[in-house]
Formats: structure tokens, C-alpha cells, sequence
């Protein structure tokens, strides 16, 4: 019995040009997705103080859109893509008030235009895998379909209909773009665009690195001007402060660790100061410090708009052992998230072990954000929380493992935990002035400390931000050997530039 003659079979030089052209066009249709779908989305985020839309261009340039009040600004050249970032709600007080923040920021913008690039990189990866997913609808398609389908298909391609079909197909994409539409002729496109050097004229002496920044102008008012100036002024006067505080810190007379201890840097009260981080981390990089302790009130209310702060404090330290509570202005749990989220361990109230080999503790004020793992009890007093904090502490000192180190925004917190000789340190802020050490001893006779950071911004009550600190600036560094506190040293940078640098005071541990 003789078998059925089968069909031409396909030659493999046919089959490998079938294959790669079904590839490129896989790869020019996911390319063409991707690149489309990347220039044409845009994310919000919160940036310098503003709910911000980021957008993607091909023109190298960063332009910042103000709004109406404000003229924009374009940076030039910042890389192979460049943004458009449009500026929305905020909160602030005047125009003026405003204008000085930008300037404040714009001393140090690392953790901002980190912000940025890593959403631009972000769409760009959501794009690029979205286009991979549409490159790869031909080549499924002409899989599934089958020789047989795909040669019905080809064949109908040569009919009237087919052809008629064919051409809908290719003018699908053109009569979705409408190329022929075109914007109605704009403000923006009536303005120019002038260099601050040129705006501010040659009578005004600007920092070097502001003078290309372009701003856009049409009829720039004599008060537009003046608050554009003003920026660049506070801009000026932060920058020269701050970098010649964080120069000058890294040649500080500190003491430096020995063989088996660990330093700890605190800092406390900053109130959006991130002209101060980079100091803050400068005095910590001399005393030999690798792990932070932020006693809270980073911010001014705990509102979103402030993340320029929290992200100015995360990047600073992004590479130390990070631990934090939230103060009594970080209103409500955006702090204590958003730093979460960045990598900090926030306290709440459990014990978790500390870098320097002990145990450390903390919960958020009461005042402000939460209640430690008391959220779900609402109406908690201060002394309340408090009694809970000692409770805590207490139960782990009877398990063996004594607290080292309480760290809460108020020293008064923790008051009842070294009243009943349960920690080593109790840690703190929020007064704006520095006290201690003050050593409390307890009923059983065994002794533990109280140490109150002033304000690490500067700030005078709420405020901190500023060409310069409003008040003296403090950072405290804790010295640790064997998993216990041992010593202890203030810093203080006066608003005058001047340098204060306390004793080291020696701390004894009870056995």
C-alpha cells in the first residue's frame, strides 16, 4: 500500500527569512509602541514642594513650568532625553515665601533630580516592557494562525476586498495620529527665551553655575524680575553657608572610635533644613559615625509637599544604618511611611537589634503620628504611651536583653523607663535646646541617662528653612562599645558659621 504524497516541504533557507522577518517586524512594532508610549506618558510625583506632572521629551532640555504667576525655567542640555516638569498645588504662605524655597532647594538638589530620573527610568522600563508585550502580538498571531490559514490569508490579500482591507489596516495608525491637527497658537509660543545673566543685567554678580539657566520671558514685570533675583539670592547665600559649614565640619576636633565601638549620629528637629543634611553627615563622617538615629520632626506639618525633605534626609544617608520616629509636627503617617518606603527602620514600639550589637526601642510621639503597635487605641495621654513604652522596655530587660538605647522625640517619654531602671539612654528632641547628659537613677539603684538634642535645622519653633539657620544648629553623637552606650558629644554650629564642639562626656554602664 503506497502512502499519500505529501506537500512541498518549506526549505530552510525560507524558513530562517520567514523567521527573521517576522522578527523585525516584531521588533519595529515594539519599538514603535514603546518609544511612542514613553514620550507620550507621564507620571506625578511630589517635587520641590509641588505636586509635579513629569514628562518625557526628545529635546536634551529640563524645563520647569511655574505656572501663571511665575516665568519657567529651562535647563539645557541635562542629557540624551530630556523632562518637562509642570508645577501644581502646594502649600505656602506668599509668593515670596515661595520663590525663597526654590532658591533654598536649589542648593542642593541631588535628592530631586534623583527623584526625577529615576521616574523617567521607570516609565522608560514600563514602556520598553509594554512594547516587548505588542512586538510580540505579530509573531503570536502568525503562529496561531497556521501555514495553512496564513497562505488563505495571503491569497485574499490579492482580491479587490482583501486589498481594500489591507489599505484601512495601514491608514489605521495615521487617521489615529491626525498629524494634520495643530495647536492653537499659544502664550508660550509668543516668548523667548533669556539667560538669567542677560535677565539680571550686567550690574548683578550671579553664582556661575546660574548663569546659563534660561528663563522664559515675554513682558517680565519689574516684581517678576525682583522675585527671580531674589531666588538666585537666597540660592547664593544657602549654598556659600551650608558648603562651607559641611568644609569646615570634616576637619572638626571630634573624637573618633576605637577598636570595638560603634558612633551613632543623632539628629532631631530638622524641619525641612536640608541645607543642614549634608552637614549633619560631614560631622558624622569625622567622628567615624556609621549609623543614624532621626528623634523626628523632619518636617514642618507632615504633609506631603515637604517629601523634598525626607527625600533630602534619606539620600544623605542612604548608605548607614538608618533608625527613626516621627515628632510631634510629623502630623499624621505620611512621615513614618515615606521613610519606610526609602529604607528606614521606623520604631513602634518593638525592640530590634541594634548595630552596635544591643537592643534598641522607639515609638513615634503620640502628640503627632501613631501610637507604636498601639494605633488601634485611640485617646492614649502622653504619660499613657509612656507607661506602655517602660512595659515594653521592662519585659524585655527581665527576657535578658536591656534597652541600650530609647529613642523618642521627647525625652519625657521615656522618663518611666528609666525611672524603673529599664534603659540604658533615653534620646530625644523636640525642646530645640540641648540638655544632659542627666543621669536618673532608679528604685533598684542602677543608673541610666537622659540626653536632649537641640534643633539639627536650626529651626526657630516650626521653621528652619533658610539662606542660614534661624538658631544654633545641633547634632549629638553617641558612642557604643559592647552593646551599650559609653559616651557621648555635642556639636553645635552657631548661625554665625562659628563651631562649637563639646566635651566627649564618658558614660558608665551599670552591669
Amino acid at each position: 500500500m503506497t502512502s499519500a504524497p505529501r506537500g512541498p516541504r518549506t526549505s530552510r533557507p525560507r524558513r530562517l527569512l520567514a523567521a527573521a522577518g517576522l522578527l523585525a517586524v516584531g521588533l519595529v512594532v515594539g519599538v514603535s509602541v514603546a518609544v511612542s508610549l514613553f514620550l507620550n506618558s507621564s507620571r506625578t510625583i511630589v517635587l520641590v514642594g509641588h505636586d509635579t506632572e513629569v514628562r518625557p521629551t526628545t529635546t536634551g532640555d529640563a524645563v520647569v513650568q511655574t505656572g501663571p504667576l511665575l516665568p519657567d525655567f529651562r535647563f539645557r542640555d541635562v542629557g540624551p532625553i530630556g523632562v518637562t516638569l509642570t508645577l501644581g498645588k502646594t502649600e505656602v504662605g506668599s509668593i515670596e515665601e515661595l520663590v525663597q524655597r526654590y532658591g533654598f532647594i536649589a542648593t542642593d538638589p541631588t535628592a530631586q533630580v534623583g527623584k526625577v530620573r529615576g521616574v523617567v527610568v521607570d516609565m522608560a522600563v514600563s514602556a520598553a516592557v509594554r512594547g516587548l508585550a505588542a512586538g510580540l502580538v505579530p509573531v503570536a498571531v502568525f503562529l496561531l494562525l497556521g501555514r495553512h490559514r496564513r497562505g488563505e490569508l495571503f491569497r485574499g490579500v490579492r482580491t479587490r476586498r482583501g486589498a481594500f482591507g489591507l489599505v484601512l489596516l495601514l491608514a489605521l495608525p495615521v487617521l489615529l495620529w491626525q498629524p494634520w491637527e495643530s495647536d492653537a497658537e499659544t502664550q508660550d509660543q509668543q516668548e523667548s527665551w533669556q539667560t538669567l545673566a542677560e535677565l539680571a543685567g550686567p550690574d548683578v554678580t550671579l553664582p556661575a553655575e546660574a548663569r546659563d539657566i534660561e528663563v522664559r520671558v515675554g513682558p517680565v514685570t519689574t516684581e517678576t524680575k525682583k522675585l527671580v533675583l531674589s531666588a538666585v539670592d537666597t540660592y547664593d547665600r544657602s549654598k556659600a553657608f551650608y558648603s562651607t559649614a559641611a568644609e569646615q565640619a570634616a576637619d572638626l576636633d571630634v573624637r573618633v572610635p576605637e577598636d570595638g565601638e560603634t558612633v551613632a549620629l543623632l539628629v532631631s528637629d530638622r524641619h525641612d533644613n536640608i541645607g543642614m543634611d549634608r552637614v549633619a553627615r560631614a560631622i558624622g563622617e569625622a567622628a567615624g559615625a556609621t549609623v543614624v538615629l532621626d528623634a523626628g520632626d523632619d518636617t514642618s506639618t507632615g504633609e506631603p509637599w515637604e517629601a523634598f525633605s525626607l527625600d533630602s534626609l534619606a539620600g544623605t544617608f542612604e548608605d548607614w544604618d538608618r533608625f527613626g520616629v516621627a515628632g510631634n509636627h510629623d502630623h499624621g503617617s505620611f512621615v513614618s511611611t515615606y521613610l519606610a518606603d526609602k529604607g528606614w527602620t521606623m520604631l513602634d514600639g518593638e525592640a530590634v537589634e541594634a548595630p552596635w550589637g544591643g537592643v534598641l526601642m522607639g515609638v513615634d510621639d503620640p502628640r503627632s503620628s501613631g501610637l507604636g503597635n498601639w494605633r488601634d487605641e485611640s485617646g492614649l495621654s502622653f504619660a499613657e504611651v509612656g507607661t506602655r513604652l517602660a512595659d515594653a522596655a521592662c519585659a524585655e530587660a527581665e527576657d535578658g536583653e536591656r534597652v541600650s538605647t530609647l529613642l523618642v522625640h521627647d525625652a519625657n517619654l521615656g522618663g518611666e523607663a528609666l525611672e524603673r531602671g529599664c534603659v540604658d539612654l533615653v534620646v530625644g528632641g523636640h525642646t530645640h535646646v540641648h540638655s544632659g547628659p542627666d543621669a536618673v537613677e532608679a528604685e533598684d539603684g542602677t543608673v541610666g541617662w537622659t540626653w536632649t538634642n537641640g534643633t539639627t535645622g536650626g529651626a526657630a519653633y516650626a521653621i528652619a528653612v533658610g539662606s542660614k539657620p534661624r538658631r544654633d544648629a545641633e547634632v549629638s553623637l553617641i558612642t557604643y562599645a559592647d552593646g551599650r552606650p559609653t559616651g557621648l558629644q555635642l556639636v553645635r554650629l552657631r548661625t554665625d558659621g562659628s563651631w562649637v564642639v563639646g566635651d566627649w562626656t564618658a558614660l558608665t554602664p551599670d552591669p
